[in-house]
């Protein structure tokens, strides 16, 4: 099935096929997002590094992080080389985002919330990743995300009825899921947080084949809530709380699941009647 997208580097060009195979995929997780009340958004490919460093990204995600930088002027074309030697980049203001839903929870800074708030955004997210494997591990993806912000009880309960959801979708389109306990790098390495982080589990991952991770669900504790000065109604930070669908990987699980690029078509088809 190579034929159907060309992966280089981390960067993959999907073909006709495989774009409207995540369509439909998209489809069943927007309208997964609309039961449950999700208004959605879209926010840029890019974050100011005062909010990346706002939300502890630089001390939890550094190996990941990737900046942007404008050249220097006069431009000067790299010699004997691909890349741009550091020295001719200027400061970087932004950083590209590596996860959907941070900028959701920059957007509701300072709000006080009446009461749980749904929200759904995709974006193109992007990491720097050790290595890269065709759709499995990319340098930029995409990735969808059905976030709540609100109460502790409304942000567990939205994670607990995802569960169940995504495991027996994936059952129907042949993809044998298992929901396994990832770690949650959103919080201190000591403490009261990190006990807390050994005694409940705050992030699922729905692992294909063993390894493969497509989806997962985060439950951020009101870390979000205090990082970005979100409060409840009592005057408390929000809860936060996001189910994530990486949309290549899905793909990945599908091509690798069945025989033909027909097959995973019917199989969606199944699925969502």
């Amino acid at each position: 099935m190579s034929d159907l997208y060309t992966a280089r580097g981390g960067l993959v060009a999907l073909g006709p096929e495989l774009v409207r195979l995540m369509e439909l995929l998209d489809e069943r997780f927007q309208a997964w997002a609309r039961e449950c009340g999700a208004t959605p958004m879209l926010f840029p490919a890019v974050i100011g590094t005062a909010d990346l460093a706002a939300i502890g990204y630089f001390d939890n995600f550094p190996q990941l992080a990737l900046m942007t930088a404008p050249l220097k002027l006069p431009a000067e074309k790299p010699a004997g080389s691909a890349a741009v030697p550091s020295d001719r980049l200027g400061a970087s203001e932004y950083g590209l985002a590596s996860a959907a839903c941070y900028q959701v929870y920059l957007h509701h800074r300072s709000v006080t919330l009446a009461g749980p708030r749904y929200v759904t955004t995709v974006a193109k997210c992007f990491r720097n990743e050790d290595h890269y494997d065709g759709l499995r591990r990319l340098h930029g993806f995409t990735m969808r995300e059905i976030v709540c912000l609100g109460p502790r009880e409304a942000v567990l309960d939205h994670l607990a009825r995802f569960r169940p959801r995504v495991v027996e979708f994936a059952d129907r389109l042949g993809l044998g899921l298992k929901v396994q306990p990832a770690s949650d790098p959103f919080f201190e390495k000591s403490g009261g947080r990190a006990l807390l982080a050994q005694l409940f589990p705050v992030k699922e991952e729905f692992v294909h084949a063993g390894d493969l991770a497509i989806g997962s669900l985060n439950f951020h504790r009101n870390f979000f809530g205090e990082r970005c000065d979100i409060s409840l109604a009592d005057g408390g930070p929000a809860y936060t709380g996001c189910v994530a669908f990486g949309l290549e990987r899905w793909i990945a699980a599908l091509l690798e699941t069945h025989a033909s690029i027909d097959d995973i078509f019917e199989r969606v088809a199944e699925a969502a009647a």
